[in-house]
């Protein structure tokens, strides 16, 4: 059964009036493209100079985008979208941490979200980000193979201990555990260390999973060889399929320093790369646990069609569909409504530590072309059907 994306009585069921009308205007203030520039540029000297801005944050984006300050916060959430069968991924999103006790907390939030998941059927998944168990500078020095000293040595196997960590927990408990990408020059390490975690705890299943930016142009061909890889070994792989976050950043790193950009020349591109991940995911489901993350209707689609053609039921357990809290309602509990699995990324945390997660959230939806104003429409169509418009 094809879900319809069109049903906005569904899509915003859970969200009140009041809600409902905060989101029209953030969204509305989010498709300015300049506002948003100059909203960024205030909220961080705001937040540098300590100025008293976590109540406006709250009451807007922050709310607007995140469970929450803390697990606490987040579970009436979890719980009220896990009735219309949507699940969650609690993600401590904390970011820009570059000190050995941060990355311990991040670690030791991690650790206690698997028992969370283990507890909650509404919490599939548990998720961590590399550069929030160690510095990205030396995932970078890893990257492109530069030796270590003996203090980064040591710091390098502190990080690896920590994932070692988290894996061995996960596979202990039976959770899935993904683990998000992040910029291209300090993939490789990340990689690396996700492919070492797959082969020592994924034997009987995908337990870890890692992440696959389809903006980048040489993605498919590693999926390939982690596909060859995985059979001569006798591993699962999971594999969460994304197009990706840090677009502009990587063209612009790449013409600074002269080197040819990972990124696909084009949307169009991208948008095919994507397709071709899922079609190879697909046609090797005996390996591979598939994480479709997209907000695009388009690929939704085409995954449900693959899936019907390979006479797969809707809420296959090696398929899932995920969208980030606070975007794409329509297609998440559109799909929940059709019995496909779908799930909401969570975020949360302290305000201030969030926020560069919230202006890459502002910052995506004014620069992919038409996501701002297919929230606003759909929005626009609930108000009407509420008889809410002015």
């Amino acid at each position: 059964m094809q879900p319809n994306f069109e049903n906005t009585a569904i899509a915003f069921e859970l969200k009140s009036d009041s809600q409902l009308e905060r989101a029209y205007f953030l969204f509305k203030m989010i498709a300015n493209e300049p506002l948003v520039r100059i909203g960024t540029a205030v909220t961080n000297f705001a937040i540098k100079a300590h100025l008293p801005v976590d109540g406006l944050i709250r009451a807007t984006v922050f709310d607007h985008f995140c469970g929450g300050v803390n697990e606490e916060d987040c579970l009436p959430i979890i719980d009220k979208m896990y009735e219309k069968g949507v699940c969650s991924i609690l993600d401590y999103s904390a970011e820009g941490k570059e000190v050995d006790n941060q990355f311990d907390f991040a670690l030791q939030k991690t650790l206690e979200i698997l028992d969370f998941v283990k507890e909650k059927d509404a919490i599939p998944f548990a998720v961590f980000k590399p550069t929030g168990f160690g510095r990205m500078k030396l995932f970078e020095k890893m990257s492109i193979g530069l030796d270590l000293t003996s203090g980064e040595t040591e710091v390098w196997n502190r990080i690896v201990n920590r994932y070692e960590k988290v894996c061995k927990k996960a596979h202990d408990l039976d959770v899935a555990l993904l683990i998000d990408a992040e910029e291209s020059w300090m993939q490789q390490a990340a990689d690396d260390l996700a492919l070492e975690m797959m082969r020592k705890y994924n034997k009987e299943k995908a337990i870890v999973f890692n992440t696959f930016q389809m903006y980048r142009w040489d993605r498919l061909d590693y999926i390939k060889k982690l596909h060859a890889l995985a059979n001569e070994e006798g591993f699962k792989v999971g594999a969460k399929v994304v197009r990706g976050a840090y677009m502009e950043k990587e063209n612009e790193r790449a013409q600074e320093k002269g080197y040819k950009t990972p990124i696909c020349s084009n949307k169009q591109e991208t948008d095919q790369n994507f397709d071709a991940a899922i079609n190879y995911l697909m046609d090797h489901l005996d390996c591979f646990n598939v994480f479709a993350g997209t907000h695009n209707e388009q690929s939704c689609h085409k995954l449900i069609d693959l899936m019907a053609e390979k006479g797969l039921e809707p809420n296959e357990p090696r398929v899932w569909f995920g969208q980030l809290f606070g975007m794409s309602d329509h297609i998440t509990y559109n799909l929940t409504a059709a019995n496909y699995n779908a799930v909401k990324y969570v975020p949360y945390g302290p305000v201030k530590d969030v926020m560069p997660y919230l202006i890459r959230r502002a910052e995506e939806n004014t620069s992919v072309a038409g996501q701002t104003s297919r929230e606003l429409s759909l929005l626009q169509k609930e108000r009407k059907r509420r008889k809410l418009e002015d």
